[in-house]
């Protein structure tokens, strides 16, 4: 057995568990032993039965007296009641007996288990067995709670010998039908096994120079540990072994595009200088810089792989436009891939506004809609076939295709592709870049020669990534770090302060009746809910968690008939949610845009880039289930006229995490510095979203570390840079590329 062994090979796994099991992503012997726990019960400290106290966790060890089952009185919960004494060796002379080993002064402490009646055919009267729990204060005195239980052969039964109580015990986040005795059960003997087998990825200067644990020391101790300092140890171990490779892919990333080819595109001063001052508004520093950045990098001869983050309605796109201008003066075409067919064509309207002036070709490819702004149709926007759209793509006739995912189906093809802009897609690979330039030489090259490894020989287009959510420094130096960072950390003058207030529960008329009074005046309102449609379930489970109260969580539906129905019968209602069909969500915005509805209630479908400058109310429900980041993305939404705005945050939550939450976006604008807040208080896989990287959470929370941070990525680009192919570091090179499958940046 070894660690890519199938969880089916695996001894005493059923059919059963191994659904569970892949369910939860685990498959391989590896899954399994690098399925760490996420916390330790410390029952070390074993203590006499006489001795142990109300409201203790504690560790007993003594014989079972008798044991049964009863039901309560309502017969919905079956007991197991159990009478656990004091055990007391008998002196080697002396004969064993039945009660040859009880001392008269020891006592007797009552057990109770809840709805596990199967227990009393393991456990039986006369059974040593060694607990673990927390005791309570009943009618006939202390019993313990519900305990963790292993049957022992004798009290001198070695400490080290048992796995569930006695020691430090791991809990390991679990699922339905697989709990953390049950992992414990499973991974022991693997361990006993394979623990020593394991070659250790890590160079052996990098251990020794940041002390860290051999990998069969650390496995054992992260599971299993001997003491809580060396789980900290094996933690620390396993975080940096993730963040190392992390960064390794990274800058092996960096250093691929580095040696990749592009379209060398020159500064053309004279354009840009005309399109600025046609601008009905003056570029901020900021501004400025980044476009400078972004322009140096499209005159080299290698691809440009930068991202330009700026906090929402910060300019980005005015920034990126000047890319786009320079590109096409220079007879090259751009690309650019937005999420949503409402952002694309917000785009798409967006630099015909901005280019109008310049004699380009504008076009628009969605899942549902082509259209076509042309310099020879007099700046006349037209709809058009997809076949046209496509022709004149791959004929080099239009300047810039605007869409979504749609731009890289096999379909699309362009004449001289040398610029591709993503919104809000972070990582957009070399590949997924070379499938955008399909013309007939490289399409025949990549269908016949994929595993050659050549596409160096061939130009790739620049990247330019834009993002509304600004990413906290160790993000950036690791998960991002083969990206060049572009930052717009100002927003355009004359913008005023938007007034941010948690809404209580008592004054939400007061709220609403502020709100009734901005419509009148002629202004508009976004309302923000959690989810689309109202459940009777009350639990749900979202990343194999439980999460509970998500009923309650407000229904855009259900928040529409109040609103539309109860407090607000005399204003213009309307609802917008992911459900909703192309046209019906564009009719609705376009309804909005032209003041035909006074209030949108909405999902976070209007996180991203809707721009309704008329709107100077956000009212978001349940705030609590939103991160910071994500609500400070809402309330960009709104402050984007002359007029004062609002934004108002309901919750019911009393919880003090939330509490902390709402006030550091009250006494916060600035989103880089709400992205560091967020991060440290949710933790990287719940700020990003990007639980499905398959990071496990030891290792995102470990990207809270600055230090730990910059510490692997040296010790990455120290390798690199003396072993660029890691041909000295065989075995770091294949676990490299093992790292690479299971864990997905792209």
């Amino acid at each position: 057995m070894n660690l890519s062994t199938p969880i089916e090979e695996i001894p005493r796994v059923s059919p059963q568990y191994q659904k569970r099991l892949k369910k939860f992503g685990i498959k391989t012997v590896q899954g399994l032993l690098f399925h760490f726990p996420h916390r330790y019960e410390d029952f070390s400290n074993i203590i006499p039965i006489s001795q142990i106290k109300n409201n203790q966790s504690c560790c007993i060890q003594g014989k079972i007296l008798e044991i049964r089952n009863s039901r309560t009185w309502k017969k919905r919960m079956i007991l197991t009641q159990a009478l656990v004494q004091d055990y007391n060796p008998p002196a080697a002379s002396s004969q064993p007996s039945l009660r040859s080993g009880w001392a008269p002064e020891t006592r007797a402490v009552k057990v109770i288990w809840f709805n596990q009646p199967y227990l009393i055919k393991i456990l039986k009267p006369g059974d040593i067995i060694s607990l673990a729990g927390k005791t309570n204060m009943g009618e006939d005195g202390l019993y313990l709670s519900n305990p963790a239980y292993e049957k022992i052969s004798n009290i001198q039964y070695p400490i080290s010998s048992l796995t569930h109580t006695g020691r430090i015990v791991p809990v390991y986040p679990e699922t339905e039908g697989l709990s953390s005795r049950w992992f414990r059960f499973i991974i022991r003997p693997l361990l006993v096994q394979l623990k020593d087998k394991l070659p250790d990825p890590l160079p052996e200067k990098i251990r020794k120079e940041f002390k860290l644990l051999p990998i069969s020391q650390a496995l054992w101790q992260i599971h299993f540990p001997t003491s809580l300092n060396l789980a900290k140890q094996a933690q620390e171990r396993f975080s940096f072994e993730e963040l190392f490779f992390i960064e390794l892919a990274v800058l092996k990333q960096r250093m691929k595009i580095g040696s990749l080819k592009a379209q060398s595109i020159p500064l053309n001063l004279k354009a840009l200088q005309r399109f600025t001052k046609s601008l009905p508004f003056k570029l901020t520093d900021a501004q400025k810089k980044s476009a400078w950045q972004i322009l140096k990098d499209l005159e080299k001869p290698k691809p440009m792989n930068r991202l330009l983050e700026g906090d929402v309605g910060s300019g980005k796109t005015v920034v990126a436009t000047l890319a786009i201008l320079n590109v096409i003066k220079a007879r090259h075409q751009v690309a650019f891939m937005a999420p949503t067919e409402i952002l694309a064509k917000q785009h798409f309207k967006t630099a015909w506004e901005l280019l109008k002036n310049f004699n380009l070709n504008i076009g628009l490819l969605t899942g549902k809609e082509d259209k076509f702004f042309s310099k020879k149709l007099k700046n006349e926007m037209v709809e058009i076939s997809r076949k046209k759209i496509l022709e004149k793509t791959k004929n080099g006739e239009i300047d810039v295709l605007i869409g979504t995912h749609a731009l890289i189906q096999d379909q699309v093809r362009f004449k001289n592709l040398a610029l591709v802009i993503v919104d809000e897609q972070h990582r957009f690979g070399v590949e997924q870049r070379a499938k955008l330039i399909q013309n007939s030489k490289l399409s025949r090259f990549y269908r016949g020669s994929r595993q050659a490894g050549k596409i160096e020989n061939y130009p790739i287009p620049h990247l330019l990534s834009m993002t509304a959510t600004p990413i906290p420094r160790t993000l950036a130096l690791t998960i991002y770090g083969d990206l060049d960072l572009s930052i717009i950390n100002e927003l355009p003058k004359g913008r005023k302060k938007i007034i941010t207030r948690v809404i209580s529960p008592e004054d939400r008329n007061n709220a609403y009746n502020f709100i009734k009074k901005q419509v009148k005046s002629g202004r508009q309102v976004f309302v923000i809910c959690p989810r689309i449609e109202p459940t009777n379930n009350k639990q749900l489970t979202i990343n194999n968690k439980n999460i509970l109260g998500w009923a309650e969580a407000k229904a855009v539906k259900e928040e529409y008939e109040k609103l539309s129905k109860q407090v607000f019968p005399d204003l213009k209602v309307g609802m917008l949610h992911g459900k909703l069909g192309t046209k019906e969500k564009e009719k609705i915005m376009r309804d909005f845009k032209n003041k035909k509805i006074d209030i949108l209630v909405s999902t976070s479908v209007i996180e991203v880039g809707i721009d309704v400058p008329n709107t100077t109310v956000m009212m978001i429900e349940g705030t609590e289930r939103f991160g910071l980041s994500q609500l400070h993305q809402f309330r960009g939404r709104v402050g984007r006229s002359k007029y004062q705005s609002f934004c108002f945050l309901f919750t019911d939550s009393p919880a003090q995490k939330t509490k902390q939450r709402l006030k550091a976006l009250i006494d916060c604008e600035d989103g880089f510095a709400l992205a560091e807040k967020d991060l440290k208080i949710r933790g990287p896989g719940d700020f990003m979203g990007h639980r499905q990287w398959g990071i496990p959470d030891l290792v995102m929370n470990s990207l809270k570390d600055v230090f730990l941070v910059e510490k692997t990525r040296q010790s990455a680009k120290e390798i690199l840079e003396e072993d660029p192919e890691l041909k000295k570091y065989p075995l770091l090179q294949r676990q490299l590329e093992k790292f690479q499958e299971r864990i997905h940046l792209e």
